[in-house]
């Protein structure tokens, strides 16, 4: 897999998730077109996070698709996943980077604080999250981001800019006035009885305001 994701719609996936429901819809929405899927580190007390990948991991892949892990660095030299979705700044990132050894995709959840856009400038990631836009019960463990902290970020990174937290294809064109490469989304798509239409609804969306 290349070292980069594309535009659009990035989709998040939740472990903890029912097993057939989840794979069920998984297989259908990555017949679309999509940036990445990242795995929640959401998984269930007896889950085996290593399988869960490597159930994930082929399916994506045939379709070219890149997989990546949130925040457990641990499946990066354990799997073949394609990268790494982090919360929080890592200290040690060099190191880590170090004992994977090999390319990765890095991506980095950023709230208000420009310091982390900064941080992971400076530590080369491919691209940032911003979490939430909007009021979101995926993403209630963060703060809701300004739009003139997403525009001054832009101003100081040429990372890929994706926004996360909340977004719905009827509140997409509230983002207008901002740059940015897509969105991240977990339960508009996942949780709906039907998401390949629910993805479709966003693509629409999206490609008119990315255009």
């Amino acid at each position: 897999m290349k070292n980069r994701i594309r535009d659009g719609i990035y989709l998040i996936i939740d472990p903890s998730m029912d097993r057939g429901i989840l794979m069920g819809k998984l297989k259908e929405v990555i017949k679309e077109e999509i940036s990445a899927i990242q795995i929640w580190d959401n998984f269930k007390p007896n889950e085996n996070p290593i399988e869960f990948v490597n159930d994930i991991l082929p399916l994506c892949h045939a379709k070219k698709i890149p997989v990546l892990i949130n925040n457990q660095w641990e499946l990066l030299k354990q799997t073949a996943v394609d990268g790494i979705h982090l919360d929080k700044i890592q200290d040690n990132m060099q190191q880590l980077k170090k004992e994977v050894n090999r390319e990765i995709i890095t991506g980095l959840t950023c709230s208000n604080d420009l310091s982390s856009v900064q941080w992971a400038e400076k530590n080369e990631f491919d691209y940032i999250s911003f979490c939430s836009l909007f009021p979101s019960s995926t993403a209630n463990s963060c703060e809701l981001v300004t739009f003139d902290t997403v525009k001054e970020a832009k101003k100081i990174t040429s990372m890929s800019i994706f926004l996360a937290g909340g977004i719905k294809p009827e509140n997409i064109e509230l983002l207008n006035e901002l740059n940015y490469s897509g969105i991240a989304v977990i339960s508009g798509i996942m949780s709906n009885e039907k998401p390949v239409e629910a993805l479709k609804k966003y693509q629409q969306k999206i490609k008119k305001e990315l255009k």
